[in-house]
């Protein structure tokens, strides 16, 4: 997805606008994804100028998915110098599902030792979708989730069900708080231990910032 262009300065107008769109001022998120279809389609969702997200695609295991997500970022990252511009957070986001324990928290720390931050989800990605709606306690198997989010939203769960997003917007909230709760109360353990746990709501907080910052840049201001 390409980034945003430069916005143009308003002409004939007593005011000034703060350089917003400019290469300096955009904070520039890049998201890696396992999946092609779910996580892809989400984060695309987001009102966030700069956000490039990229699905590297699923057959993965996640070690070969984070050796992928480098060599991704190193790319993106040449185009954008030329640019005179660079990533400020770059984000690889997983899956736990059945990959081996030792995979997934080496994968964790791989990422992690690669300047990446890691919004992983442990069983599955739907555990953020069904924390908008509900708090989860007990370790599920991901079609459970899939179960819950058909009752929630009184419909078959659909991946490429665009509407899905907005019925997860206006809960956001309570993700985020339901997320952060889970997150804290499994304190300093490896990843695979945290069952059920997600930090995409880490990843999410950041875009929504980063939005609301570029939305206040934008309001005009009186010149001095």
């Amino acid at each position: 997805m390409p980034l945003r262009k430069d916005h143009k300065k308003p002409q004939g107008s007593s005011y000034r606008q703060r350089q917003v769109g400019t290469m300096e001022e955009i904070e520039r998120f890049l998201i890696i994804s396992e999946g092609a279809e779910t996580e892809r389609r989400y984060f695309q969702r987001f009102d966030a100028p700069g956000t490039v997200v990229l699905a590297v695609g699923t057959g993965m295991n996640t070690l070969s998915l984070v050796d992928e997500a480098v060599r991704v970022r190193d790319v993106e990252a040449r185009r954008l110098r030329k640019l005179a511009a660079s990533f400020d957070e770059c984000w690889c986001v997983f899956d736990r599902d059945s990959f081996a324990r030792d995979n997934f928290n080496n994968a964790v720390r791989k990422a992690e030792t690669a300047g990446f931050q890691v919004g992983y989800s442990n069983q599955c990605f739907e555990l953020w979708y069904v924390l908008h709606f509900r708090r989860v306690e007990a370790a599920l198997h991901r079609t459970q989730y899939y179960e819950i989010l058909a009752t929630e939203l009184g419909r078959r769960y659909d991946k490429a069900d665009d509407r899905v997003y907005d019925e997860l917007t206006i809960r956001e909230a309570d993700a985020i708080r339901n997320a952060a709760h889970l997150h804290a109360q499994f304190g300093n353990i490896p990843p695979e231990q945290k069952d059920p746990c997600t930090t995409v709501h880490i990843l999410v907080e950041r875009l929504r910032r980063s939005a609301r910052r570029m939305k206040s840049r934008r309001r005009l201001e009186p010149l001095k």
